[in-house]
């Protein structure tokens, strides 16, 4: 209801046409109510089809419901407030609006929704402020995991730096029986206390071992025991290929004791801390081999062929280690010099193929100028043999057979285009004629590979028996089956190629 007012009347005129502005606002404001609700009615029939076609949104419906039930509910006139709100006159929408709604905006229209809490607020992320006392309270976790890493690299590396390599070992050797054996040459020889153990651990391999040392200086010392004769070997000690500190100073056995290598052993290079472009340097690719050739026999008969014809530098085979991978090979020298003058080796013929000698595909060095086998055997038989080593500078010219041949006494013959071979057969083997004539065979097709065969003679009894004669057509290729025979095994036994008297093979004399 209206609140009540006081009015004055002065005369009866002015109450009469107080009545008419009376009566005509309340028809005003019946009209206003009447428009309003059929304003509403339609709105709502739109809001309602409007509503079907949408997605029902909660939050739209809620914006829409409370102006809606109060519409029908009939707590009041809503009309005339909407009305006063547009109009800008009206109070009830003012003090009926939401939380958050301005003064004057329709409760009915959807609001916009509230801006996101700013960063720093509850649930969100910690302010810029706050980075810095995050930072430090997680500071101390990360370092120790810092420091727990870094501990533990160290002590992998430190653990490298303690192990050695032991190449050389025999098959079958046991792990306690190397390490008892390395400890007592360390107690031996003062490169380690009495009392002390430097070896702890040993791990075996086939042809290898690994020991771990109990520190770094018991490594550096254990070095000393490179080339320390072991069960008919000479052992290899050195680094492993994953050590990466510096380089220490060491001796060989033979240089700390100044006992020599005993005889049939090949000796072993220095630790001299060689980088892997060194040992590039030392290697070479071997082509054309066969099946048939195993990394023994090539080593064997490439060694051999160096020593026959003077290219080694030293005593004992020059060839360290042979990997064989299908029909090729690659062999490790001892030095660069004498993988230089291997090179020479080029078309040398051994079981049926001509092997090729030259640079692995990775060496990046000068060209080392070489020959063939062909010409060096030949400059060999002559005397005048010249090679040139990696320093472009001529060695002494190798000896004729008499300082190369491999056996004592082809070093008393001359050269002929006979060949006897010793050692390689037994009475027992010419008992049988079908042996025999097998034996026959075989011999006459592996030895007529190194030349032109004229005649082989096997005696079966009397001075010659167990011993194969060849005749070649000439020196040279009687001279290129000695460098391909002398030294191989057969059956176990050590091949022996040497020069035979011309006359004495032709008048059948078989003598010594």
């Amino acid at each position: 209801m209206r609140p009540p007012h006081t009015i004055t009347f002065e005369n009866k005129k002015s109450m009469t046409d107080y009545d008419d502005r009376r009566d005509r606002r309340r028809d005003r404001d019946r009209d206003y109510d009447d428009r309003d609700r059929d304003h509403h009615h339609r709105s709502g029939r739109h809001r309602r089809s409007n509503r079907r076609s949408r997605s029902r949104s909660r939050s739209r419906s809620r914006s829409r419901s409370p102006d809606y039930h109060h519409h029908r509910g009939g707590r009041g006139r809503s009309g005339s407030g909407d009305y006063h709100s547009e109009r800008g006159g009206g109070s009830s929408s003012d003090r009926g609006a939401p939380s958050g709604v301005p003064s004057g905006v329709p409760t009915g229209i959807p609001q916009p929704v509230a801006a996101a809490a700013p960063l720093g607020g509850a649930g969100g992320v910690p302010p810029l402020s706050n980075i810095g006392a995050v930072a430090a309270s997680t500071a101390p976790a990360l370092s120790g995991s810092l420091a727990m890493m870094s501990a533990a690299a160290q002590s992998a590396q430190d653990k490298i730096n303690r192990e050695l390599f032991v190449g050389n070992t025999p098959p079958g050797t046991s792990e306690a029986l190397l390490m008892q054996f390395l400890n007592g040459a360390m107690r031996r020889v003062n490169l380690c206390p009495p009392d002390h153990t430097p070896i702890l651990n040993c791990r075996t391999n086939a042809k290898f071992a690994f020991v771990e040392c109990a520190s770094v200086d018991d490594a550096n010392r254990t070095l000393n025991l490179n080339g320390i004769p072991f069960l008919g070997a000479s052992l290899r000690v050195s680094r492993p290929s994953k050590y990466a500190g510096p380089h220490v100073p060491s001796q060989t056995w033979q240089q700390l004791t100044g006992q020599p290598l005993p005889p049939g052993m090949t000796p072993v290079p220095e630790n001299t801390g060689g980088s892997p472009e060194e040992k590039i340097n030392r290697e070479l690719f071997v082509g054309n081999t066969t099946p048939e050739m195993t990394e023994s026999m090539l080593k064997d008969f490439l060694g051999r062929a160096l020593e026959q014809v003077g290219l080694t530098s030293m005593p004992g085979n020059p060839i360290l280690a042979c990997r064989v991978s299908g029909k090729f090979a690659f062999v490790e020298l001892r030095t660069k010099e004498e993988a230089a003058n291997a090179l020479n080796l080029n078309n040398i013929p051994y079981l049926g193929a001509q092997l090729r000698v030259g640079r692995p595909s990775k060496y990046t060095g000068p060209e080392t100028p070489h020959g063939n086998w062909e010409d060096i055997l030949a400059k060999f038989m002559s005397g005048e043999l010249q090679l040139k080593n990696m320093n472009g500078q001529a060695p002494a010219p190798a000896a004729p057979a008499a300082a190369a041949a491999p056996t004592p006494a082809a070093s008393q013959q001359q050269a002929t285009p006979i060949v006897v071979l010793k050692q390689m057969l037994t009475a027992q083997d010419l008992e049988d004629d079908t042996e025999y004539n097998d034996i026959l065979e075989d011999t006459r097709d592996e030895c007529a590979t190194f030349g032109t065969l004229k005649n082989i003679v096997i005696p079966r009894s009397g001075p010659g028996a167990t011993k194969i004669f060849l005749e070649y057509l000439t020196v040279e290729d009687a001279a290129k089956s000695i460098a391909g025979l002398a030294g191989r095994t057969w059956e176990g036994r050590k091949v022996e190629a040497v020069y035979f008297d011309p006359v004495k093979f032709a008048n059948q004399d078989y003598s010594d």
